[in-house]
C-alpha cells in the first residue's frame, strides 16, 4: 500500500490521488498563512521497488514558475544523504519519475535542514568555548531566535553580521551558515584566525524558525515576508526582524551578509545596495573589493548573472541588506545560491547541495579577510 506522510520537520505536499504509483497525483501546499507555494518534502512509503511517476498538478501556480525549467527534485532514502532523480516540467506540471531501491523514500525540493541540526550545531559552537549563544527573543510560535556570536568584543574590532534563512525554504542559506561557523571554530583555519582578530561575527544562522518548521517557502507563522519587513517590523507579524534590528542597533554594524537561494538563476551572486540613495563611494569600493577577492578565492562564485540595479523599487529599504546598509552606511550583501545546479561547475548527481553550500560558506571568510582592515 503506498503512503504519503508529511508529519515531520519541514514536511509539505497536498495529495490528490494516490492509488496507481505510475500516476500519483500530488499538489503543492501553500504557506500556513500566506498564499506561497513552491517547497515541498514528503515521504513516500510503500514502494516495494516500482517506478513512481509523481505529477505535482499546480507547479504552474507555484511563487516562480520559472524555476522548473533544467530543475531537477532531490531524493533521500536515510533524510542524509540526498541525490538528484529525473524531472521535468510541461504545461504547468512538474513530473518526478523514480524508481526507489528502498521501500521508502524521501523527496523535497532541496536538501532540508531541520530545526534539530540548527539546535545541534548552536550547541556545538558554544561548548567549544569559542562561542556564545544568546536567545534574542521569541518567535509568533514561541521558538527561541538564537544569535550566535563568535570572537570577544574588544575596542576597535569590527563587527561582522551574518543572517540566513529569511525565507524558510531556502535551506541552502543555513548549510552556507554551518560551515561558516564550523571555519571560524576550527583552530587551525588561518584565514578565520586572522579574521578573528581583527572582527566578531555576529551570526544568526535561522531567522525563520516557525517557518522552517511548517515547511512555508517565503514566509513566518504569521504569514510575514521577513525580507520585506525591515524598515518598520512589528512585534506581532516581524518579531524576528524587530529583534535581530535591535542587537545590532547595541552592537553596531560594519558589515553584513543576508544568505539566501534563487529559484530560477543557475548561478552563485551577490546583490549590494547600490540602488540607496546614500549608497557611498566608500560603499561601491568596498564592494568591488569583496567581489574581486571572492572570485579568487572560490570559481563557484561568479558576477556575470544576477540581479540588475532598480530591481525592487518601492521596496528597497523594507530588504535587510539594502535598510542595514542604509542604516550603517557599511557593507552590505545579499548572497544568493542556486535550488538548480550551477551552470558553471554542475555535479548533475547531486547537484548544488548542502555540503557544496557549506564549503561556499567557508570560502566567504577570504572576502572578508580581503575588506576587514577598511571597513568603519
Amino acid at each position: 500500500m503506498l503512503t504519503i506522510s508529511t508529519a515531520f520537520d519541514s514536511g509539505a505536499i497536498d495529495v490528490i490521488s494516490l492509488e496507481d504509483p505510475s500516476h500519483i497525483r500530488l499538489n503543492l501546499r501553500a504557506d500556513n498563512a500566506a498564499p506561497l507555494r513552491q517547497w515541498f518534502h514528503f515521504r513516500l512509503a510503500g514502494t516495494a521497488f516500482r517506478e513512481c511517476v509523481m505529477h505535482i498538478e499546480n507547479a504552474g501556480q507555484s511563487a516562480y514558475p520559472g524555476g522548473w525549467t533544467d530543475y531537477a527534485a532531490r531524493a533521500s532514502y536515510d533524510g542524509v544523504e540526498w541525490f538528484t532523480v529525473p524531472t521535468s516540467y510541461e504545461n504547468g506540471v512538474l513530473t518526478i519519475r523514480h524508481q526507489p531501491q528502498r521501500d521508502s523514500v524521501y523527496y523535497a525540493y532541496f536538501e532540508p535542514y531541520s530545526f534539530e541540526r540548527h539546535l545541534q550545531t548552536l550547541g556545538h559552537a558554544q561548548v567549544t568555548g569559542e562561542a556564545v549563544v544568546q536567545e534574542l527573543g521569541q518567535t509568533v510560535d514561541g521558538r527561541p531566535l538564537d544569535l550566535l556570536r563568535v570572537g570577544t568584543p574588544d575596542a576597535g574590532k569590527k563587527k561582522i553580521w551574518i543572517i540566513a534563512r529569511q525565507h524558510p525554504g531556502e535551506t541552502m542559506a543555513e548549510w552556507f551558515a554551518e560551515g561558516l561557523v564550523s571555519a571560524l571554530l576550527d583552530p587551525h583555519h588561518a584565514v578565520a584566525r586572522k579574521l578573528l582578530t581583527e572582527a566578531v561575527f555576529y551570526i544568526v544562522p535561522n531567522m525563520n524558525p516557525d517557518g522552517s518548521v511548517r515547511g512555508n517557502l517565503r514566509t513566518n507563522a504569521a504569514g510575514t515576508n521577513l525580507n520585506r519587513a525591515w524598515f518598520a517590523p512589528s512585534i506581532e507579524t516581524s518579531p524576528e526582524v524587530l529583534l535581530v534590528r535591535d542587537a545590532m542597533e547595541q552592537t553596531g554594524v560594519d558589515a553584513f551578509l543576508d544568505v539566501h537561494g534563487d529559484e530560477s538563476i543557475p548561478h552563485n551572486f551577490v546583490a549590494g545596495c547600490q540602488d540607496n540613495p546614500s549608497f557611498s563611494e566608500r560603499q561601491r569600493t568596498l564592494s568591488a573589493t569583496f567581489k574581486a577577492a571572492w572570485l579568487a578565492a572560490s570559481p563557484d562564485f561568479q558576477v556575470e548573472h544576477g540581479y540588475g540595479d532598480g530591481r525592487f523599487g518601492p521596496e528597497t529599504l523594507t530588504m535587510a541588506t539594502n535598510w542595514v546598509g542604509d542604516r550603517f552606511d557599511c557593507l552590505a550583501f545579499t548572497i544568493e545560491m542556486p535550488f538548480k545546479d550551477t551552470a558553471n561547475l554542475p555535479v548533475p548527481d547531486v547537484g548544488w547541495n548542502g555540503e557544496r553550500s557549506a564549503q561556499f560558506g567557508v570560502s566567504v571568510l577570504t572576502p572578508l579577510l580581503a575588506v576587514v582592515r577598511d571597513l568603519r
